[in-house]
């Protein structure tokens, strides 16, 4: 990765890792050959990434990328091919694009301060140049991060925007760097999983996974339970101070009270995850219920929430990471003072002012693509 890629990479937050070419993804490339296939697919989605800027002076934001043909399964995600420009929580300008090589558009917004590029992630684009309208831009401020591992609620299904996604809200409510680790069709628990988080630098963790337990891949409640309990146990081992918020799988109408393969009924499964979690008596282990979290009248399909379902998710996972006095940013950033710092310089290489009308541009790779 050369100077000028890794100043874009600079600009980048949600990264977990870079595969060869220096492109975020959000499973360990070296590690790929222990997950299971539909896993590594979905690590290939940006799902969260995104670009953090300070902008001076600026009018907009133009961007030079390129976009790929979404995969079969997004036909059903239902989110909008967009970059979206985000101040704060007001949306300020959109861009709609489509798949295909070396595209530029153009965003127009005054820009004085910090702002969110979120990117069309279900085309899984590539960025290859990023610069100011009229003025200059330079990385935002790095926050604490937050790991988030779950299954195709946690990746944003089927929020109309990335930034609607519960992870992206509560991340921005808190005031964290949200590390997007959700996996359409798969977070079953795998135990690779668990220590691939292990090794990423961490403030705060999040783990929502158990909904295709019940389907996609059968558990009963008790191996439920000790998948639970075997992935904590790893994740713990290697962030033993890093608080640790379980969500429970959210209510999903036609599992509730039905049983599996392996006879297990949704509530069930749900029951015996968050045993597992009080079982362990661990003061940095907290338990959300997310069986109140929503309801069915906020589901698109019966299985995955709307933008105001992602936004209850992401009240209730505020609410308990600030009751468990996990979310405060000052105790996040003394529990690994190094960790952000870590991240950062594993995807830059340069952080000085990185573009202008009049200046030089950021060129690289700033998105995924498989």
């Amino acid at each position: 990765m050369n100077a000028r890629q890794g100043t874009v990479n600079g600009l980048l937050r949600g990264v977990s890792w870079l595969d060869a070419d220096g492109v975020p993804v959000r499973a360990d490339p070296a590690d790929r050959d222990r997950l299971p296939g539909d896993t590594w697919e979905r690590a290939t989605v940006p799902a969260g990434v995104r670009l953090e800027c300070t902008a001076e002076a600026a009018t907009g934001v133009e961007v030079r990328f390129s976009c790929r043909d979404p995969l079969p399964a997004d036909a059903y995600r239902h989110v909008e091919p967009v970059f979206t420009l985000l101040r704060g929580e007001e949306t300020v300008a959109e861009a709609a694009v489509v798949p295909g090589p070396d595209q530029v558009i153009r965003l127009e917004a005054a820009l004085d301060g910090v702002f969110t590029l979120h990117l069309p992630e279900v085309l899984r684009p590539v960025v290859h140049e990023v610069r100011a309208v009229g003025g200059t831009l330079r990385p935002a401020p790095a926050r604490p991060r937050w790991l988030v591992y779950g299954d195709s609620i946690s990746e944003g299904w089927t929020s109309s925007r990335p930034h609607l996604a519960w992870p992206a809200r509560a991340g921005r409510a808190l005031g964290l760097d949200a590390v997007n680790l959700g996996y359409a069709g798969a977070a079953r628990g795998e135990l690779a999983s668990a220590q691939q988080l292990g090794s990423l630098p961490a403030d705060l963790i999040t783990l929502a996974f158990g909904t295709n337990c019940w389907s996609r891949t059968p558990s009963s409640s008790a191996l439920l339970y000790e998948t639970t309990r075997a992935f904590l146990a790893l994740v713990r081992a290697a962030h033993p101070e890093v608080p640790v918020l379980v969500v429970s799988p959210v209510v999903r109408p036609d599992a509730e009270n039905t049983p599996n393969a392996l006879g297990a009924t949704l509530a069930e499964l749900r029951v015996a995850q968050e045993r597992a979690v009080t079982d362990l008596v661990d003061k940095q282990v907290h338990l959300l219920s997310g069986a109140r979290l929503i309801a069915a009248e906020h589901m698109v399909d019966g299985v995955h929430p709307g933008d105001e379902g992602h936004g209850l998710i992401a009240q209730g996972v505020v609410e308990a990471l600030r009751a468990a006095g996990a979310a405060d940013p000052a105790r996040a950033t003394a529990t690994d003072q190094s960790s952000t710092a870590t991240a950062q310089s594993s995807t830059a290489t340069g952080q000085g002012s990185i573009a202008s009308d009049h200046s030089s541009t950021a060129t690289g790779q700033s998105s995924t693509a498989s």
